[in-house]
């Protein structure tokens, strides 16, 4: 069983949460922002997955549960549990075990091309990365400095750390690889203010998502089935 947190309304794990179901796993789905609790450790879990949202990695105010969310990752990495940090997620992961997260110069919304580092040639989610490769990006925060120990493995022009490992079997990324054009309508109606603040042709930039939704399904589905069969293996 895979635990699953999920940070607010409208943020699931959309293509990941389809993977999962078709993979006939079982996602432990947990939403802290409407109480419900989190588990002391990871013991009844043999993968964890933490989703994005609007709180920053320090926005304990906001989101009081994210030390906890730190505490479940730390200890993921410690024993080899495997771990997806999505955004937010990826941030947490980073902050949990030394790095550091800031506010962006710029926010990165849109679909947006990706470039792999050299040692992504021979990692486990990685290999084989496109020259095309592209996924749907939501944030205003960034990692700014990776833990000790991590990996890079995905970057673009502005953002050098948009996908790294940590351990063997704990995975962070900055974008979204379960957003296709449905969550992604869902938010830019959300967000029409700060969109409209950022300057950005909203209907153009759902166009581009909506024609590359198939390509996207394909990349990150597959990505997706990867790590899941890292769940499915014994640590």
């Amino acid at each position: 069983m895979i635990l699953g947190i999920q940070h607010e309304h409208g943020t699931g794990p959309g293509l990941i949460g389809e993977r999962i179901e078709e993979a006939g796993l079982k996602l432990d789905l947990r939403h802290p922002y409407q109480g419900e609790p989190l588990p002391a450790d990871l013991s009844a879990h043999s993968g964890l997955i933490v989703l994005g949202g609007t709180p920053g990695a320090g926005d304990v105010a906001l989101a009081p549960w994210l030390p906890a969310v730190e505490e479940l990752l730390r200890e993921a990495v410690r024993d080899e549990v495997p771990v997806l940090g999505v955004c937010l997620g990826g941030q947490l992961l980073a902050t949990a075990c030394g790095g550091t997260v800031t506010v962006a110069p710029a926010a990165q919304v849109g679909l947006h091309p990706l470039g792999p580092y050299p040692a992504a040639s021979d990692d486990e989610l990685f290999a084989g990365f496109p020259d095309d490769g592209r996924a749907v990006q939501w944030h205003w925060d960034e990692i700014t400095t990776l833990p000790p120990g991590a990996v890079p493995l995905l970057r673009d022009g502005a953002f050098p750390h948009q996908a790294f490992r940590l351990g063997r079997r704990a995975w962070g990324v900055q974008f979204h690889p379960e957003v296709l054009l449905g969550s992604a309508s869902e938010w830019a109606s959300g967000d029409s203010p700060q969109l409209a603040a950022l300057g950005l042709d909203v209907p153009a930039m759902l166009g581009r998502i909506a024609e590359a939704e198939p390509s996207l399904r394909a990349l990150w589905g597959g990505i997706t089935d990867r790590w899941l069969a890292l769940v499915r293996e014994p640590a």
